[in-house]
């Protein structure tokens, strides 16, 4: 797993999925859920690992579709210095059923970025 990894939001995973497989040789590594309409779809591409989280309204051209996904040791010890360091907090830390602990910020231009921190799955 990448440390850093950034993420595309798209109202259809599957036509990006389809792009970066035939143009890169992407390779599907995970599917949150396994079953059913996806949320996540996980890329890999050479070294480096890509996410791909479906949004039905993800905005256009002008808007940001593309977050980083940071992991971290600790999320709230993260979360907790966003401020001072002229981010902004969008969310608080939150427990996915995937097995990560997940905050919500915004860098001090605004971009989004996921402060992450892998956790049991329960």
């Amino acid at each position: 797993m990448s440390t850093i990894q950034p993420v595309i939001l798209t109202a259809d995973p599957d036509v990006l999925l389809a792009f970066y497989t035939k143009l890169f040789g992407a390779e599907e590594t995970s599917r949150v859920p396994e079953e059913g309409p996806v949320f996540y779809l996980g890329l890999r591409i050479g070294d480096t690992d890509l996410g791909l989280v479906a949004q039905e309204a993800p905005g256009n051209r002008e808007a940001p579709r593309i977050l980083l996904s940071i992991d971290v040791d600790d999320v709230d010890e993260t979360l907790g210095r966003v401020a001072a360091l002229g981010g902004s907090v969008r969310g608080g830390a939150n427990d996915m059923p995937w097995g990560q602990r997940v905050a919500h910020v915004q860098d001090p231009d605004g971009n989004p970025v996921n402060l992450t921190q892998s956790i049991p799955v329960r």
